[in-house]
């Protein structure tokens, strides 16, 4: 009698990694399985990770770790990581936890199919973290056409070529490459035909799409043929670095009517001493300058930004530095992390004299700092009519549907379930930490 398969996912990181899982549940469905919510449930359990940071590595071992009795009492239970922990750590995860079954990088996400065989058919472990020619990988970037939500990542680029001395991106992600244009129009009219409004852009750095290759348009060429595409009502883009945000960019959210009013910028810093030894490429003043010009074109435009506390060789200036950064640019949000060495990168060599408490001491003053600049902004949307994109059902309940605001500021409200896809406005009555409560005009 043929018994069903079944998998459960989880995934950790970037709009990446929830790429990559979107392709990952395609490909497993295809060879017979079915995704379920509870790890119990499952004949095979996949953990798609995130290298970034030392606390979401620990997160994945934990995880693995919490899964080592399930896989004791179900013998026949296939476990296996994906993602940029993987890719990093490769075949040293079967060494350390021999409960494990696969591994797969970045780059192998295709090969699932015929690795979870390997291991049901021939109970052998199996690793692949081997990265591909630029040739192949222009024939594999994920592409899902399922017009099931009202919003869609499209991925346009993959890979890192500016190796920032505490990122492990490009270590473990491979070098730039973009996707050939004409492929990304194609896939974003599709998502259109099937329902899809709103499209973000997705890549380790956007800003530098096509410049790495002969005969592809701009970063700002294409969002101005995205915005073109009938029945696609917004348009987002993540992640941005500042040293290759354009003059032709920055236009766009002054010429395109569907590109959102948000940028997510990272600063990272707001000291010229940090920022010249993290390798990034642009000064204080110069990314200040950089959001004078955004203003200009667009006044009204919402930022927000990624800001590391405690790098090697960080002095009270330069904290400072940041904090006053902070203050002259009123960040709507900022993802702040206290900064921990990874594997591979240039400050992982730097001398290292920061006591663990002054680094936490300082990320409170921080979070403190942006707390409140995030409360006047709230605070500020209080009674305010916004034009909010339903996207469907709250988690809240009560009838209650939800959607974004330009700003990408998440509301919920009354509605019905008919809304969803349109753009409709909405009144702020009540403000909180990561929502507004709202009610139709």
């Amino acid at each position: 009698m043929y018994m069903e398969k079944r998998f459960f996912l989880e995934t950790f990181g970037c709009q990446m990694n929830v790429v990559d899982s979107e392709r990952i549940v395609d490909l497993l469905q295809e060879i017979g399985y079915r995704q379920v919510v509870q790890p119990d449930d499952a004949d095979l359990i996949l953990l798609n990770t995130c290298a970034v940071r030392d606390k979401a590595e620990r997160k994945v071992y934990g995880h693995l770790g919490r899964y080592k009795p399930l896989k004791e009492k179900k013998p026949a239970l296939i476990l296996g990581v994906g993602g940029c922990v993987a890719q990093q750590e490769g075949e040293k995860l079967l060494a350390k936890l021999p409960y494990l079954d696969l591994v797969f990088g970045t780059h192998n996400v295709h090969k699932l199919p015929e690795m979870v065989r390997a291991v049901e058919n021939n109970r052998v472990r199996c690793h692949e973290t081997e990265f591909l020619d630029q040739e192949t990988r222009l024939q594999l970037f994920p592409t899902r056409i399922l017009g099931d939500t009202v919003t869609r990542f499209v991925t346009i680029m993959q890979g890192c070529d500016n190796f920032c001395s505490y990122c492990v991106v490009p270590h473990v992600r491979g070098r730039e490459i973009s996707r050939p244009s004409a492929d990304i129009l194609h896939e974003v009219r599709e998502l259109a035909a099937a329902g899809v409004r709103e499209i973000t852009l997705i890549g380790q750095n956007v800003n530098s799409y096509g410049c790495k290759g002969e005969g592809e348009i701009s970063f700002a060429r294409l969002l101005a043929e995205v915005d073109g595409v009938p029945g696609i009502e917004r348009i987002r883009f993540t992640t941005s670095h500042p040293k290759d945000l354009s003059d032709e960019l920055i236009d766009c959210f002054g010429l395109l009517k569907k590109l959102c009013n948000h940028i997510h910028l990272p600063v990272q810093s707001g000291s010229d001493r940090i920022l010249q030894m993290m390798n990034r490429g642009y000064s204080r003043g110069q990314y200040l300058d950089k959001v004078r010009r955004l203003h200009a074109v667009c006044p009204d435009i919402r930022l927000t930004s990624d800001i590391i506390v405690g790098f090697p060789g960080e002095t009270e200036e330069d904290f400072e530095a940041t904090l006053s950064l902070m203050a002259q640019m009123r960040y709507a949000d900022v993802f702040s992390f206290i900064y921990s060495p990874r594997p591979g990168t240039a400050a992982a060599e730097l001398p290292d004299t920061l006591e663990p408490a002054v680094r936490q001491a300082r990320f409170e003053r921080l979070l403190a700092l942006q707390e409140e600049i995030s409360r006047n902004w709230r605070d500020a949307d209080q009674g305010q009519v916004f034009e909010v994109l339903v996207e469907g059902e709250s988690r809240q309940g009560n009838g209650q549907m939800f959607g974004r605001t330009t700003w990408n500021r998440i509301v919920n409200f009354e509605g019905d379930r008919s809304l969803a896809g349109q753009v409709v406005p909405v009144r702020i009555t009540r403000v909180f930490r990561n929502s507004h409560l709202g009610e139709m005009v």
